[in-house]
């Protein structure tokens, strides 16, 4: 003979299985989150490898009064197109057309003021509205090099050696990890992957408490005999279970996403094996309890349906508070972090982010901050459930 608590369960996750809300909001949040995730950083590696695929085109007045930049700008895959002197407004215009990553105005007199060794005036017209940042940069430092060419030759030809110009030379190593750094950039959105636990199972956490009391089907189920804990523990069940389900699909599929996307472009990279995200999922399974835990008794105490939806969509926004504090307060990684519940799993992921040997402590830590609370919230529930106040709604 199955437990009650079972048979409960399985009641409860038919009964969700056949309901298209439910579902709705689990596909939602479980695809949500991981294909934003990845069109954003898509976006970015686009952007930053524009300029390398496709090259750019640099719109020059007077092209021909500096024939060796040109040539320093086609060996960098920039296209110079020669116009005619304009005025402003049409600088403003050609600009704002987004055809040119910028303009160069070379003064007629180059060719004179070079002879003479005298600053050779040079315009640099951009839009720094336009997402051309990157490129901008690109021309400036083909400038510059062009500049420093010939300054080295000029003090060459007056017997000077160019190093007199340069009495420190600074060099820089970066012990950074390209880990590292990506799991300080994504580690800000990696907070959100674990949201969808709170969100998966509550349609059939409240319909199941505050639905069924409302349509007078739970003196029926509490005629039968059962005790309350296995009523509450086959319900809890089934909707943590829809949690436990969406969160470990949006968090394989999240971990598909940055496997494919080349992070390299833009110094990035995802080192996050598959057995290692197969132990983050087993530590975040307690959280998907402790939020169903946590809707049913909370939603037991509310008077009618909407009224539990109204309370628990506004407390689902709490477990994410202490992530932000710690995002926002730049805190380092503290073994204290562990035992915060959400954010304990926030911290787990991140840290394996940065290529961090962890040992067993962190996950072992991560599970019970959430599987204590998850089974205090369900011992209340099951003690409310005994009460005759709580059945008549009054």
């Amino acid at each position: 003979m199955k437990p009650a608590f079972l048979i409960v369960f399985l009641k409860e996750f038919k009964e969700t299985l056949r309901d298209r809300r439910a579902l709705g909001l689990l596909a939602l949040f479980t695809l949500m989150y991981p294909l934003m995730l990845g069109y954003m950083l898509n976006q970015q590696i686009k952007r930053a490898t524009q300029a390398e695929r496709e090259g750019m085109e640099l719109a020059v007045i007077g092209a021909a009064q500096a024939p060796n930049l040109m040539a320093q700008f086609k060996q960098k895959n920039i296209t110079v197109q020669q116009v005619a002197d304009m005025d402003e407004h049409a600088i403003g215009e050609l600009l704002r057309a987004r055809k040119v990553v910028g303009l160069l105005r070379i003064d007629p007199k180059f060719g004179q003021h070079y002879q003479a060794m005298r600053p050779a005036e040079i315009e640099l017209w951009y839009d720094s509205a336009s997402d051309n940042g990157q490129r901008q940069r690109d021309v400036e430092e083909v400038l510059q090099h062009y500049s420093s060419g010939i300054s080295s030759a000029r003090l060459l030809a007056h017997g000077v050696s160019p190093a007199t110009m340069t009495p420190i030379r600074l060099q820089r190593y970066d012990t950074g990890s390209t880990a590292a750094r990506s799991a300080g950039l994504i580690g800000a959105i990696l907070g959100f992957l674990f949201f969808p636990a709170f969100i998966c199972g509550l349609s059939a956490a409240v319909d199941s408490t505050a639905g069924e009391r409302e349509r007078r089907s739970l003196e029926v189920l509490m005629a039968q005999p059962a005790s309350p804990w296995s009523l509450i523990g086959g319900k809890w069940l089934a909707a943590g279970s829809l949690a436990v389900i969406g969160i470990t699909l949006e968090l394989a599929l999240a971990h598909a996403v940055l496997s494919w996307l080349p992070l390299e472009e833009i110094g990035m990279s995802w080192r996050v094996t598959s057995a290692q995200l197969a132990w983050v999922c087993v530590a975040t399974v307690p959280l998907s309890l402790l939020a169903a835990g946590l809707h049913i008794a909370l939603a037991m105490n509310a008077r009618s349906f909407k009224e539990a939806q109204s309370v628990l969509s506004l407390v689902t926004l709490i477990p994410m508070l202490p992530g932000l504090a710690v995002s926002m307060l730049e805190l380092k990684t503290a073994t204290w972090m562990y035992v915060v519940p959400m954010l304990s799993n926030q911290t787990l992921l991140r840290e394996l982010a940065k290529g961090q040997e962890l040992g067993v402590l962190p996950f072992v830590l991560t599970f019970l901050s959430s599987m204590l609370p998850a089974l205090g919230a369900v011992a209340f529930a099951s003690w409310r459930m005994k009460s005759e106040r709580y059945v008549l709604s009054v």
